[in-house]
């Protein structure tokens, strides 16, 4: 696999799954009605899927440095894309659900593997311009989502929204399991790398508690969490071949990186949550007119993800990660502002540009951090930030909300300070040797780039 195959396959896996999730919000009110099923039925179309991926996307990017970041994709693609066909078909709610947490089980396949891919193809210094790519491509698609997701559901249902993924799933699944890569030189044997099962169920068990104690405001099953997580460290600390290498995980750079990524998606899907009930309570608006207000941090978000590898260049992963925070601390902070229409256009657009920088620094610290034979472990990692924060953000921001917008605010503000804090332990402007192309990234060949 090329460097240009890889990343069309990257982004199209991120795409698939970015949609996926933005088409069912706009569909779970119809398919609520036509199912017959209750509020909480609906909701957990949403849960069984987020506890499924949370729990499984550090083994699932293993099981890709052990049998191959490609193979992962095509089977997780493919897993994927059957799965919706099954929920478009299902005949109640409760093969909703299930099939929904079947889905996050090949959601976790593919993710890891997306990022992974990348990495067995690129060495470090030139990681920066194909994250941005996937994460512009990503802003699109939730960008595009509610929308699409709206016209599909007025004209031919809910389940229209499933069969949407069915065809560009199996289409880059199929491709994906047909082509051969040559073994990368830095990568470990496949039968070197050891599966650590006990540390995975551990660590499945504790992401599962963690993603629906914070969820359902479950106090049992965030305890459960405590202790399982603290049986998979000491476990991790005894085992020859632990789930997460101490060389990658253990790094201080990797560690804040990740602190910064829960940080970050935890801020912005708290400040999401409440903004919903600022423009269509506070304001009355209605949500057509409520995604009109908020379009400037789709936009804000593809443009800054376009424009953060000269940032990096130029300023380092510190500062413009730090930079980043401080605009999504802002961002919250001015839509507590709800009469002010220019602070709301505003504060949507500081959220873009903040979410956008810090998802491509922050991951770029990660991935480039990891040699092929651990970029598996690297994305999952980064990818289970990413589904732990927004339960963190939601489950604050909602207990929060019943004594009005305005604490809310201020804590998903806090929550963006704290990531500012971070980044005191992200490399510095003198770690980034390069991230623009150079006359060798136009080689063509599959053979991948070597460290």
């Amino acid at each position: 696999m090329n460097r240009r195959s890889a990343l069309v396959s990257s982004v199209a896996g991120a795409v698939v799954v970015a949609l996926d999730g933005t088409v069912l919000t706009v569909a779970q009110p119809t398919l609520q009605r036509e199912l017959h099923a209750s509020f909480a039925e609906v909701q957990w179309t949403s849960t069984a899927y987020l506890i499924a991926v949370a729990s499984l996307l550090v083994f699932a990017g293993r099981l890709g440095d052990r049998y191959g970041q490609r193979r992962m994709f095509g089977l997780g693609m493919l897993g994927f894309g059957a799965a919706s066909a099954g929920i478009g078909l299902a005949p109640g709610i409760g093969w909703v659900i299930g099939l929904r947490a079947v889905q996050g089980v090949f959601g976790a396949l593919l993710q890891p593997a997306t990022l992974g891919m990348l990495r067995a193809v690129c060495p470090p210094d030139r990681l920066a311009r194909p994250l941005a790519v996937r994460t512009a491509a990503v802003g699109l698609a939730a960008a595009a989502g509610p929308l699409l997701g709206g016209a599909l559901v007025t004209e031919l249902g809910w389940r229209a929204v499933f069969f949407l993924h069915v065809l560009p799933a199996a289409a880059f699944g199929a491709l994906a399991l047909a082509g051969r890569d040559p073994e990368p030189a830095d990568r470990e044997p496949a039968d070197r790398v050891p599966l650590d099962v006990p540390g995975a169920a551990l660590l499945a068990v504790t992401l599962a508690g963690l993603v629906h104690g914070l969820v359902t405001a479950t106090p049992v099953s965030l305890g459960a969490a405590v202790v399982t997580g603290t049986a998979f460290v000491r476990h991790e600390r005894r085992t020859a071949g632990p789930l997460l290498p101490p060389r990658l995980i253990g790094t201080p750079a990797v560690g804040a990186a990740l602190g910064v990524l829960v940080a970050a998606s935890a801020a912005l899907s708290g400040t999401l949550f409440v903004g919903v009930y600022v423009l269509q309570r506070s304001l009355g608006l209605d949500p057509f007119a409520s995604a009109l207000r908020s379009l400037p941090l789709a936009v804000l978000l593809v443009a800054s993800a376009a424009g953060c590898p000269v940032l990096l260049r130029r300023l380092g992963p510190r500062r413009t990660t730090a930079t980043a925070m401080t605009l999504l601390a802002l961002g919250a902070l001015l839509l507590g502002r709800p009469s002010a229409t220019a602070a709301l256009y505003a504060g949507f657009a500081l959220l873009g540009a903040g979410f956008g920088t810090v998802l491509v620094a922050a991951t770029h610290v990660v991935v480039r951090q990891a040699d092929v034979g651990t970029a598996g472990v690297a994305g999952g990692a980064q990818q289970t930030a990413l589904n732990v924060g927004p339960a963190l953000g939601v489950a604050v921001a909602g207990a929060l909300l019943a004594s009005g917008t305005g604490k809310p605010l201020l804590v998903t503000a806090f929550l963006a300070v704290l990531g500012v804090a971070a980044t005191r332990w992200l490399p510095g402007a003198s770690s980034i040797a390069s991230v623009t192309p150079h006359v060798d990234e136009r080689d063509r060949s599959p053979q991948p780039a070597r460290r």
